[in-house]
């Protein structure tokens, strides 16, 4: 069989990189948009300590990082190297006691559900600053050893080219769905009509306006984030935790090469304008050095933006949809798209293959 991927983030990568490993002929359309997600996102895969109680978003979040291992072992086995993927733990910051123990019983709680969390210690202030250097007097933490962080960019790279190993013919360019009847047909590129017996739409913030035309209406909307890399000369940043302060929901996000991600701001309304502003920028190193006032000699490398699928809560919009048939959606990850993404296109290509995800999706209804 023939299935069409349209999106060429982490979701539509990996949907395409899974659909010809279930032996499908698979082509897939992207195009290259100013705010993609994936490349401006800070790659945190920890999501054991968040405050949503929604249990099927924490269901799909945990077992999207339950897949990551699989998922790099896979693509290791396969010749890639340098995905920026690396588990060197999260430390959830509190400044009180009471908070602290909060989040230890909840991320204990988790554990004891469907959670691969490893080790969950208890750090005193010592314990913090050795381990993340930068960090201001006073805080403790929660370290959740499983905690990880990934380079977006690189691993929806490598799962393009091992798509393409594959055998996924890629097109770059605007696409459109082509319906007959009840049923979507394929995809047209640039005039390019391409038939397909299934239909993968994983377009992130442009869905709506690819979906509305064959009368599917789904609820996600552009969420602007400003996210700041800096450089931090003379230090070994690449086995640094990953922080998550409980305060404000900012974070910063070490990798190789001295870089420390920070990041981001979370603005609505903004549609697809691509800028970085004033406050945005403001926003972000203002909370970063509030936590880490040993950043405040860091090197300003860049600042990205990217536009999360935002959808009408915080479950990801993932399934097939009622009508037309032969369509599946992957989209409306919002904040989560790093965490939850390899996995989801994982689901989604089995379902456009006819196989069964092992999953009850009615939470996840794309058109809910």
């Amino acid at each position: 069989m023939r299935v069409a991927v349209v999106g060429s983030g982490i979701v539509g990568a990996s949907a395409a990189w899974h659909a010809a490993g279930l032996g499908a002929d698979v082509v897939l359309a992207g195009r290259a948009a100013p705010g993609e997600a994936t490349a401006a996102g800070a790659g945190i895969v920890c999501p054991w300590a968040s405050e949503h109680d929604d249990l099927d978003w924490f269901h799909v979040a945990a077992e999207g990082a339950r897949y990551y291992p699989e998922l790099i072992g896979g693509l290791t086995e396969a010749g890639e190297r340098g995905l920026g993927h690396r588990a060197v733990g999260a430390l959830v910051l509190a400044a009180d006691d009471a908070d602290l123990h909060r989040v230890h019983r909840r991320v204990l709680e988790r554990r004891r559900g469907t959670a691969d969390t490893g080790d969950v210690d208890l750090l005193g202030e010592p314990e913090v600053r050795a381990l993340f250097p930068p960090v201001a007097p006073g805080f403790r933490a929660v370290r959740i050893a499983a905690g990880a962080r990934v380079d977006g960019g690189r691993l929806r790279d490598a799962l393009l080219r091992q798509a393409r190993y594959r055998g996924v013919g890629l097109r770059s360019g605007r696409a459109a769905l082509l319906r007959t009847a009840g049923r979507v047909t394929g995809i047209e590129v640039d005039g390019e009509r391409i038939t397909a017996d299934a239909v993968v739409v994983a377009a992130g913030a442009w869905a709506p306006e690819l979906l509305a035309p064959v009368g599917v209406t789904v609820r996600v909307a552009p969420q602007r984030g400003q996210i700041v890399h800096l450089s931090l000369p003379g230090a070994d940043t690449g086995n640094w935790p990953v922080v998550l302060p409980r305060a404000t929901g900012h974070y910063l996000v070490p990798f190789d090469g001295s870089r420390i991600v920070a990041g981001a701001t979370r603005e609505a309304g903004t549609g697809f304008d691509h800028r970085v502003t004033a406050a945005g920028l403001a926003e972000v190193l203002t909370e970063a050095l509030a936590v880490a006032p040993g950043l405040a000699g860091a090197t300003h490398l860049e600042t990205r933006v990217g536009f999360r699928p935002v959808g009408p809560d915080v479950r990801p919009l993932l399934g097939r949809v009622p009508g037309p048939e032969g369509l599946v959606v992957a989209d409306g990850l919002g904040p989560t798209g790093l965490t939850v993404g390899p996995w989801a296109g994982r689901v989604a290509a089995l379902l456009a293959t006819g196989g069964d995800p092992g999953l009850d999706l009615s939470p996840y209804d794309p058109v809910r």
